[in-house]
C-alpha cells in the first residue's frame, strides 16, 4: 500500500549500517575560534554596490577545490559504509547512533590513527563533512549561535500581533497556491521605488557554512534558520534579535507560522523540518519548543523542503541523501523513499502518510555479497500546494532509484488532503532510475543501466488561473520545460513548452534547467532556468520573453536557477554567482546587487559573507526586500552566512 495511515520503520539500512569497526568515544571538543559590482547588462542601471574546529586547506572537490557542506554522505557511503555492515563487527557503531553525535566527536574519532586507522584514508576536509553532515551542523557551531550572546538584542518583545492582520511572507510560497507573488497591498514596494533599493542591514549566522533557507516575515518579525542549527526571531526593520533556538541540525527550508491551541500561553508557532526528519513546533512569541517529531526513521531522512500549514494541520514533504553515492558495490542499495505526512499542528501526533512507493524488499546481491534492496525512490523536495477546492495537494516527486520504477516518480502527484489517497499523477519522464556514484571501479550491479537523466522535480507545483476560468497546476522540469496540468481533469496535459527555445522532453544539459521553482502574477508565469536565463510564460503557453545577465565575473551569463518572486511590475531573481536581479515584467533589468561579499553584519559576526542564490529566492514584504546568501551544498567555494534586507531611502 502506498498509503499508510501510521508511520513505517525504515531501519532496514540504519540497523546495519556500522563506522569504523569499534564505537566512537570521547566527548564534544571544544569549539575554535571564528577565524565589484555585477557588470550592468546594456540599458541597465548599475548594480548597487563560520568555521568548524582544526580542520585544515580542502582538498580536491567542488569549485575552487572545496567540497560542498553535504559531500560527507557520499564520502561516507564510499569509504566507510560497505566494510562496516558485516554482521560479525559486534563492536562496530551504527550510522544511526553516528547521527546522533557531535560533528567534533566524529571528526576527533576519525583523527585517532590508533583507534581507526580507517579513517588516514580520508583527506582532512572529507574527515571535517563527514563530521558536519552526520551530525548535521558545521564543526564549533554548538552554542556559537545564541541571541543572547549577541550585541543587537531587542530591548523589549512585545506581543505578536495575528499574522493575517499586516503586511507578511508566510512560508515558501506565500500562499496556498505557492504562487510566490506579493499583492501590492503587502509588497508596498513598486517598479519605480526599485532601482532605489539599498542594503538596510546584514544578520550573520555564526558558524554557517551554506545559507539555504528563505526567511519568512510576519508579525514585524523575520523568522531564519541556518546549516549552523539554530533558527532565529529578529525585527523586520533593524534586524536586532528577539530569540534564537538551537534545534541542532540543519534547515534548509522556509518556516511557517500558523494558529496553535492547546500549548498554554502560545497562540502562533512556528514549525519547520530539519536535516534528521525532525518537524519542530516553537512558540513564536518566545522560541520556547512546543513539540518535535521526526516523521521518517531511515538514516538520511530529511525535511529539505518547507511544511504547508492549512487549518490546523501540517503537510508535511520528505525527502533523503541516499542516492547521492549508492551506486557503490559496498553499500547495501536502497530503501528510501519519498513522501508526504500530515500532522496535527497542535501537538504533531502524525494523521496520515504517504511515501512515492512500497516498502523496499531484498532484490539481489552484489558478486561481494552484499544485499541490494528496491523499490527505492528519491524524495519530495518541494512544499506541497494545496487546493481547496478539490480538496487536494499537490507535490512534484523525485526521480525513482531501485527497480521496480514507481509511477509516481517524476511526476506531479495529487493526494487527498483529508486521508493522503493519491488521487491521480501524472509524469513527466519515463525511464529514470538515478543514482549517484556509479562511475567508478566500485560500480555495483544496483547502478542502473542506461542511468535515467535525474529528471526528478525540485520545485512546488503552482496552482493558477489560465484565463476564462480554467484552473492549471504548473511545474518545471530539469529540462527546462514548464509544464500546465487540469487539477480537474485527473491531470490531463493542458501544455509543455520550452521558454529557452530548446526541444520539448528533452534530457537535462540543453538549453536551460528549471530546479527550485517559479512564481507566477495574474498575466504571467516565471521560471529561473539557469544560464538559459529567466523565462516568462503566457497562459496559453507562449513564451513571452527571456532574460538573460552577464555572470559577476563578466564571463557568460548568470545562472539564473534560484526560485522567482514577484510583486506587480517586477521579478526578483537570484543567481548562483551571488548577483540578485529585479526585472520588469515585460523583462528589462531595473536593479541588480552582487550579494557574493562581506558584510559587516548587525550581530557582529566575523568573517561573514555571501555566495550563491541558488535555491530558495527573495521575500518582498512592507517595502523591504530579504534574501538570503550563500548555498554551498555544491561547492563550499559558494558558501555564505549572511540574511541582508533592502529597502528604500
Amino acid at each position: 500500500m502506498r498509503h499508510m495511515p501510521r508511520a513505517a520503520v525504515l531501519g532496514s539500512v540504519s540497523a546495519a549500517a556500522l563506522f569504523v569497526c569499534t564505537a566512537f568515544l570521547g566527548a564534544q571538543a571544544p569549539p575554535a575560534p571564528q577565524g565589484a559590482p555585477p557588470a550592468p547588462r546594456q540599458g541597465a542601471a548599475p548594480a548597487a554596490p563560520g568555521q568548524g574546529a582544526a580542520p585544515p586547506p580542502a582538498a580536491p572537490g567542488g569549485r575552487g577545490g572545496l567540497p560542498g557542506s553535504e559531500s560527507g554522505w557520499s564520502t561516507f557511503q564510499n569509504q566507510c559504509y560497505g566494510c562496516h555492515a558485516s554482521p560479525g563487527a559486534s563492536k562496530a557503531t551504527t550510522a544511526a547512533a553516528i547521527r546522533q553525535m557531535t560533528p567534533e566527536r566524529i571528526y576527533n574519532a576519525l583523527m585517532d590513527a590508533a583507534k581507526h586507522p580507517q579513517g588516514q584514508n580520508l583527506s582532512e576536509i572529507q574527515k571535517q563533512r563527514i563530521g558536519e553532515f552526520m551530525s548535521g551542523r558545521p564543526l564549533g557551531s554548538a552554542g556559537a549561535g545564541e541571541a543572547k550572546a549577541m550585541p543587537n538584542q531587542c530591548t523589549s518583545n512585545p506581543a505578536m500581533r495575528d499574522p493575517a492582520s499586516g503586511p507578511g511572507w508566510n512560508g515558501w510560497g506565500n500562499d496556498l497556491a505557492n504562487t510566490r507573488f506579493q499583492p501590492a497591498a503587502a509588497a508596498r514596494l513598486t517598479a519605480a521605488d526599485v532601482p532605489r533599493l539599498k542594503l538596510k542591514w546584514a544578520f550573520g549566522l555564526p558558524k554557517g557554512m551554506t545559507n539555504n533557507a528563505q526567511p519568512t516575515v510576519v508579525s514585524g518579525r523575520v523568522f531564519m534558520a541556518s546549516d549552523n542549527g539554530y533558527i532565529y526571531s529578529l525585527d523586520a526593520k533593524t534586524g536586532c534579535v528577539y530569540w534564537s533556538f538551537q534545534n541542532g541540525s540543519i534547515v534548509r527550508n522556509s518556516p511557517m507560522v500558523g494558529k496553535i491551541s492547546g500549548q498554554g500561553t502560545a497562540q502562533w508557532a512556528v514549525f519547520f523540518g530539519d536535516g534528521h526528519a525532525n518537524i519542530f513546533a516553537l512558540d513564536a512569541q518566545t522560541g520556547r519548543q512546543l513539540w518535535k517529531v521526526k516523521v521518517d526513521d531511515h538514516v538520511v531522512a530529511r525535511i529539505t523542503a518547507g511544511v504547508k500549514y492549512h487549518e490546523g494541520r501540517l503537510y508535511v514533504p520528505i525527502s533523503g541523501s541516499e542516492e547521492f553515492s549508492s551506486g557503490n558495490q559496498n553499500y547495501p542499495c536502497c530503501t528510501a523513499r519519498g513522501g508526504v505526512a500530515a500532522l496535527d499542528a497542535n501537538t504533531g501526533k502524525e494523521i496520515w502518510k504517504t511515501y512515492l512507493s512500497e516498502p523496499a524488499k531484498p532484490w539481489k546481491k552484489n558478486p561481494n555479497g552484499v544485499q541490494l534492496y528496491g523499490p527505492a525512490t528519491g524524495g519530495v523536495w518541494d512544499t506541497p500546494t494545496i487546493d481547496t477546492v478539490r480538496g487536494a495537494l499537490y507535490v512534484g516527486t523525485g526521480d525513482a532509484v531501485t527497480p521496480p520504477e514507481s509511477q509516481l516518480t517524476d511526476a506531479v502527484v495529487a493526494m487527498d488532503l483529508k486521508t493522503g489517497k493519491v488521487l491521480w499523477s501524472r509524469r513527466t519522464v519515463e525511464a529514470d532510475l538515478f543514482m549517484g556514484g556509479c562511475n567508478g571501479a566500485d560500480r555495483g550491479e544496483q547502478c542502473p543501466n542506461p542511468m535515467g537523466p535525474d529528471h526528478d522535480i525540485g520545485n512546488s507545483p503552482i496552482l493558477v488561473t489560465l484565463g476564462q476560468g480554467k484552473r492549471a497546476v504548473v511545474i518545471g522540469t530539469k529540462g527546462g520545460d514548464v509544464m500546465a496540468v487540469d487539477p480537474d481533469n485527473n491531470g490531463a496535459l493542458l501544455f509543455r513548452v520550452n521558454p529557452a527555445g530548446g526541444t520539448v522532453g528533452a534530457a537535462r544539459g540543453g538549453r536551460g534547467s528549471i530546479v527550485w521553482g517559479g512564481a507566477s502574477d495574474t498575466q504571467r508565469l516565471y521560471y529561473g532556468m539557469g544560464a538559459a536565463g529567466l523565462g516568462a510564460v503566457l497562459p496559453d503557453g507562449k513564451t513571452a520573453w527571456l532574460f538573460t545577465a552577464p555572470g559577476a565575473s563578466g564571463r557568460g551569463n548568470a545562472a539564473l536557477g534560484a526560485a522567482p518572486t514577484t510583486i506587480p511590475g517586477v521579478v526578483f531573481e537570484g543567481a548562483g554567482d551571488g548577483q540578485l536581479f529585479a526585472v520588469s515584467t515585460d523583462g528589462k533589468q531595473l536593479w541588480a546587487f552582487n550579494t557574493a561579499q562581506p558584510f559587516d553584519t548587525v550581530n557582529k559576526v566575523a568573517g561573514a559573507k555571501g555566495g550563491a542564490i541558488a535555491t530558495s529566492g527573495a521575500v518582498v514584504v512592507d517595502g523591504m526586500v530579504y534574501v538570503g546568501s550563500g548555498y554551498g551544498i555544491s561547492s563550499g567555494a559558494s558558501g555564505g552566512n549572511v540574511l541582508l534586507a533592502f529597502g528604500v531611502d
